[in-house]
């Protein structure tokens, strides 16, 4: 595996950045880490192919959000100078991105969440000294009121948590990475991320042109309960069979007139992959998804799939992942949907990367209660549904 020439010069940039809190906001540094792409000899058996996982959730705010926000709030420092003040709406993973970069920066950092959050989730923001304002009931009054303060302060800017193409320009860098530390020669068949409202698929999507994978295929991952960009997708003409497809019942349809493109809002999330509760996606990524050569595989599993996998995958790989990230995962896990959605080829073994993409959210209490969940749901149904691109698939519960 080779390693990434600018590992050691993004290294010495965090060090900078750590040590003189960006008295030169003029320059812009690479604050996210090259994380690893390792070989997985367990899954790769499982599925007989050559399987890589990159290990987004080793960046310093525990997910891959970290990317395109630190470079956002770099980008921020240059438009307002180095008193910026950062404010998001996030109690998640764009929340605790910010409020590290911010740190790093020494910047100051609002973050704006609804009552209630747990303890454990403002011990992290504590820790990266970030101001932690609890605000209403619900994220609309937390973001109103985040909008608010950056209306009434000059210096401040809203940071977004995906609908920005700044996100997706430094979220690109995860397939930039990846391509140079896959095997030489090495081209994917397949590069799976899971997906909420897009801000990670778009730098996918980014970065793969950018590294001459446009015709590779993108499989962006989604739970039943939370998938706007499922919707989106079926809405428009492009992957699903006979789409556009009439919206589902009690969907809200919106079309973008920037992008020409229809979205789709939902009326609720039930999911409890809480990193992937977007309402709905971003315009311009669901344009892009729709415009690629190598297409998008638009698939979306139970949260009971994606718990087995958090389960199978901490077992296999000594890692805790957020029920979000082992979404991407579950067909790692499944050798027959794996099969559907990478068909084997003659006389080549099949190479696909799975972007693990991390979050905070997860503890060792949260993967007992799975397996609690799980022993009812497989006596309940012994296969699981899965969906793609308007095709209904069942496989059995291993």
């Amino acid at each position: 595996m080779r390693r990434c020439k600018k590992k050691a010069k993004a290294q010495k940039s965090l060090q900078k950045a750590s040590d003189a809190q960006c008295s030169e906001p003029s320059a812009l540094m690479i604050l996210w880490l090259e994380t690893p792409l390792i070989y997985s000899k367990h899954i790769s058996a499982l599925l007989d192919a050559n399987v890589y996982l990159k290990l987004d959730v080793l960046q310093p705010s525990f997910s891959f959000k970290y990317r395109g926000i630190s470079h956002f709030v770099q980008q921020a420092i240059q438009t307002h100078g180095p008193d910026v003040h950062c404010i998001v709406a996030s109690g998640g993973n764009a929340g605790l991105a910010v409020a590290c970069a911010a740190k790093v920066l020494g910047l100051k950092c609002s973050v704006f969440l609804p009552e209630g959050a747990s303890s454990s989730t403002l011990a992290f923001f504590k820790k990266e000294e970030a101001e932690v304002r609890e605000i209403g009931d619900s994220y609309q009054q937390a973001l109103a009121a985040a909008e608010d303060a950056v209306a009434a302060e000059e210096n401040a800017v809203l940071v977004p948590a995906y609908d920005e193409p700044l996100l997706w320009e430094g979220h690109s860098s995860v397939i930039e990475e990846t391509a140079q530390q896959l095997p030489q020669g090495a081209k994917p068949d397949a590069v799976f991320c899971c997906v909420g409202g897009g801000g990670l698929l778009g730098g996918i999507i980014i970065g793969c042109k950018a590294v001459g994978w446009d015709d590779v295929p993108i499989v962006a991952m989604e739970t039943h309960g939370s998938n706007c960009f499922y919707q989106s997708i079926s809405l428009n003409a492009g992957p699903f069979e006979s789409s556009p497809l009439p919206p589902s019942e009690g969907l809200e349809v919106i079309h973008d007139t920037k992008y020409d493109c229809n979205i789709a809002k939902l009326p609720k999330l039930t999911s409890r992959a809480s990193s992937l509760g977007a309402s709905w996606p971003s315009p311009g990524v669901v344009k892009h998804a729709l415009k690629r050569k190598g297409g998008i595989e638009c698939v979306c599993v139970s949260d009971e799939m994606a718990m087995q996998t958090a389960l199978r995958f901490a077992d296999d790989h000594k890692i805790l992942v957020e029920l979000a990230c082992a979404t991407t995962l579950t067909s790692a896990y499944s050798p027959g949907l794996f099969d559907r959605l990478v068909p084997s080829q003659p006389a080549m073994k099949r190479t696909v990367v799975f972007i693990v993409c991390g979050g905070f959210k997860v503890s060792l209490r949260e993967l007992g209660g799975y397996r609690t969940i799980l022993e009812g749901e497989v006596k309940a149904n012994p296969e699981w549904q899965v969906s793609c691109n308007g095709q209904k698939w069942s496989f059995p519960k291993d």
